[in-house]
């Protein structure tokens, strides 16, 4: 279970959600028809080794992203959310924004894959050992940033906005925000913490986008998390690692505060790509449907 003040690196706790997502878009990235493909989510499993890269070669068919009832949904479901990211920054270079911000970002390659315009600093804010992983695997195989990247190593429970600016973040110029895969990890005083950050920070013309989700009912948390601790699989932690909180709803925070913001749920990405959302009354269908992927501009 989370506490305050905990901390990771790459393989433990919610930095092995970034392994998790990562071993998903490389499995999204090797189908015929790709919803996104990020080629270097495959070197990020294989340097961790392990189980992240025999799930890659097949050789773990009991692996949970293997199952056809879970692992077949989560990967169109990073595949579909992939795209839909990507597609926002592509609307963000082509409105001018040259400051991008990646909060959690994770195992995120976005600096390394996309093309960003000449002039445009990325700040990716993640734990010190998780930007130090992704750093370092990338580096060694002579693998550069398409734009001026910092690093910004700092825990979003602590003042990240403050470690921002002193990174070189200019708050008086229009900036782009992600928070993909971020908000379940935050308790919701936190997350409150973030959105007002991301308001304090922004000039007009600024643009955000939020990976937003429902919480589960208490009695559905609660019976997930015994059944992963009954199970007694240490690579199963997932709802060990999440709050289950939730502030407000991003597009109606950020709407109340003069922006304008547009809800897609997560489904309806899935039907766009002709991929197959799961029966609601599984838990890959429920998953998928408490979540939907929000944009917002700042007016």
């Amino acid at each position: 279970m989370r506490s305050e003040g905990d901390s990771w690196d790459i393989t433990s706790s919610v930095g092995s959600t970034a392994l998790f997502v990562a071993a998903a878009r490389a499995l999204e990235a090797a189908k015929p028809e790709p919803a996104a493909v990020d080629p270097y989510a495959e070197l990020f499993c294989r340097a961790a080794g392990g189980d992240w890269a025999a799930v890659l070669d097949g050789s773990l068919p009991d692996h949970e992203l293997m199952s056809s009832d879970f692992g077949e949904p989560f990967v169109n479901f990073q595949g579909a959310r992939t795209r839909y990211f990507d597609e926002y920054f592509s609307a963000v270079m082509a409105a001018g924004v040259r400051q991008v911000v990646i909060l959690a970002a994770g195992l995120d390659s976005r600096a390394y894959r996309l093309p960003w315009p000449d002039g445009t600093t990325i700040y990716e804010l993640d734990q010190p050992q998780v930007l130090a992983f992704k750093s370092y695997v990338l580096s060694q195989r002579g693998i550069r940033p398409k734009a001026e990247r910092r690093e910004v190593a700092v825990d979003l429970r602590e003042d990240w906005s403050q470690a921002l600016r002193d990174a070189g973040f200019d708050p008086t110029k229009p900036s782009a925000w992600i928070a993909e895969g971020l908000l379940i990890y935050l308790p919701a005083e936190a997350q409150q913490q973030l959105f007002a950050g991301i308001e304090r920070l922004t000039a007009p013309g600024s643009y955000v986008a939020v990976e937003d989700g429902a919480p589960m009912s208490p009695q559905d948390y609660e019976a997930a998390v015994a059944a992963e601790v009954e199970a007694g699989d240490d690579a199963r932690i997932f709802h060990r690692l999440v709050y289950n909180e939730r502030h407000a709803p991003a597009d109606l925070w950020f709407g109340a505060r003069g922006w304008t913001a547009t809800v897609t749920p997560l489904e309806s990405c899935l039907r766009e790509l002709g991929r197959p959302v799961p029966e609601p009354d599984t838990p890959a269908g429920q998953m998928i449907r408490r979540n939907s992927l929000v944009r917002a501009v700042k007016g």
